[in-house]
């Protein structure tokens, strides 16, 4: 265990094997991290903070520390990372904001220099954010969504997995799995084809979605008219057509549009 003598690092801290630590980097009594993981220079981890194996943290990151919801009124809230994630240059990454709830980013996230994940938010694994990308409170990003550099997302909207969201965005309401959208205001464009097919994804499954997309985004139907058309034409053995259709349904704020 590497720890450079200008670090600080509290004797509570709990620190795998192989861990790095870099100089004048900051530790808190309440941190924990996986064995391989790299602090990096000028790093600050504070707060009840859990961090996996194998991660990289750039220097001027900062991690756990407390929410900015005004809405705090103190207890223990905590930050979770996951495994294999880098943490790039001047990331914030806020603890919760209510006693006992989590700010979660998932295994293999790649989080780029000046992005903020604020309180309560759920970020899934394989995850990538650009540079400058903004989470507000309560935001869940799901499994493998690229998030393009200087978009900022509103508190409480749903980002589905697969999908990818242009550079410079504002996006104020839930983007359905598997699209690809981008722009102020914010319009989903098409289905999110290179990535489905890196991903694997069986080609009569994204004929599917592709057809759902049109369904949804083409043909002038309201959102229920559209979930009731699709509905009535089921794909078989489709999870992801599935997934697409139960993820619209849950949405609360409405689809983006």
């Amino acid at each position: 265990m590497g720890i450079h003598p200008t670090a600080i690092v509290d004797p509570a801290a709990e620190l795998g094997a192989d861990v790095e630590v870099g100089p004048y980097a900051v530790i808190g009594p309440h941190v924990r991290i996986g064995p391989g993981t790299r602090i990096m220079s000028h790093a600050v981890i504070e707060g009840h903070t859990t961090i996996g194996a194998n991660g990289t943290l750039f220097p001027f990151c900062s991690i756990g520390q407390q929410t900015q919801d005004l809405k705090y009124a103190g207890g223990m809230t905590y930050v979770e990372i996951g495994d294999e994630t880098t943490i790039r240059e001047y990331v914030t990454v806020n603890a919760a904001t209510a006693d006992g709830d989590v700010t979660r980013v998932g295994n293999r996230c790649h989080i780029m220099a000046y992005a903020h994940v604020a309180h309560d938010c759920r970020v899934g694994d394989e995850v990538i954010i650009a540079n400058c990308g903004t989470l507000a409170g309560h935001v869940e990003l799901e499994d493998q969504v690229i998030l393009g550099g200087l978009s900022a997302v509103h508190q409480f909207v749903r980002i589905g997995c697969l999908s990818i969201i242009g550079g410079c965005s504002r996006v104020i309401q839930d983007v359905p799995p598997y699209m690809m959208a981008a722009g102020n205001p914010l319009e989903v464009h098409a289905i999110n084809a290179v990535g489905l097919k890196r991903k694997g994804i069986d080609s009569t499954v994204q004929k599917a979605l592709k057809q759902a997309h049109r369904v949804l985004y083409r043909e002038g139907l309201s959102t229920r008219q559209a979930l009731d058309r699709l509905a009535a034409e089921p794909v078989e053995d489709a999870v992801e057509v599935a997934h697409l259709i139960d993820f619209i349904k849950a949405s609360e704020r409405g689809i983006t549009k």
